[in-house]
């Protein structure tokens, strides 16, 4: 099979697209056929070794952390899930035609989405719930500003703060703000012409921001959270989201419901991942963007 892997820390030209052995799952585990994993920016960080204090990882290693494909083999002492079932989870070494996962750590895909289309879901997803209901707790009359509302997060916190019964002010560049307004924002700040609003209850803080303007955001809000940049409050919390199959299982049920929107801003196969890289260190991606795994 193939996968996207690095054997060494760089640039973008340190992706390869090697040719290896299919896995086998072992106890406890499902071997899965993958439809599509989908880009992290974490995965810039990641690949260029920035993050091996926090994210420390075995070379060669396998990219990709969002994983949606069907389950082909089951390794001894799985019943749940099943061959041909549909699945989606937060495994590390998606991007490949085929990866291991322990069963436990997935969930049954959406019904209403493309299969592939569920790679979107769990980082960034799992990331959003955790932020609004976990670490910021919203609820209902709540004014709440997302800052980076525009990208793959942002989407399904604005959604997630809306479904909670808040008042979402978002911050978004003109690539993205008419699909910010689309899933919900009630108010969309310019934050390039725009100064950001105070007065808010919580401050949800999605992008890697200066010191200048973590220092502004300190005094926005009475809670703050942030899954980027640290911010120096008492009143701040910073935070990684972890893999956690009931909250994704709960992203589904509101996706399958119609509650939840998914959005998909590019589809490309495995081997255009590398570029991807290149774009997203340049500012040239928005969005969600697909991987596709197999040859379907």
């Amino acid at each position: 099979m193939t996968a996207a892997r690095i054997h060494e820390y760089g640039d973008a030209s340190v992706i390869r697209y090697d040719r290896i052995p299919r896995p086998s799952p072992g106890p406890g585990e499902v071997l899965v056929q993958v439809a599509a994993t989908s880009f992290n920016p974490s995965e810039v960080g990641l690949r260029a070794g920035y993050l091996r204090d926090l994210l420390p990882v075995t070379l060669p290693y396998t990219l990709g952390l969002d994983l949606a494909g069907t389950v082909v083999e089951v390794g001894a002492g799985v019943d749940v899930p099943a061959a041909g079932d549909r699945v989606v989870g937060l495994v590390e070494g998606a991007a490949a035609e085929y990866t291991v996962a322990a069963a436990g750590s997935l969930v049954r895909a959406p019904e209403r989405l493309p299969l592939a289309d569920a790679a979107a879901i769990p980082v960034a997803g799992l990331t959003a719930w955790q932020a609004v209901h976990e670490h910021a707790r919203v609820e209902p009359g709540q004014r709440v500003l997302i800052n980076g509302a525009g990208g793959g997060v942002g989407l399904f916190a604005v959604q997630l703060a809306k479904l909670a019964g808040a008042t979402v002010i978002a911050t978004a560049g003109p690539r993205s703000a008419a699909a910010v307004r689309r899933y919900g924002a009630d108010e969309v700040v310019d934050y390039t012409t725009t100064p950001l609003p105070g007065g808010m209850d919580v401050v949800l803080n999605l992008v890697a921001i200066g010191p200048e303007q973590a220092a502004t955001l300190a005094t926005l809000g009475e809670v703050i959270v942030t899954i980027a940049t640290p911010i120096d409050s008492p009143r701040a919390t910073h935070f990684v989201a972890r893999n956690e199959p009931a909250h994704l299982a709960r992203l589904v049920a509101l996706i399958d419901k119609g509650e939840l929107l998914v959005e998909v801003a590019e589809t490309h196969p495995l081997t255009g991942l590398d570029e991807i890289h290149r774009r997203a260190e340049a500012g040239q991606t928005r969005g969600k963007i697909i991987i596709q795994g197999d040859k379907s």
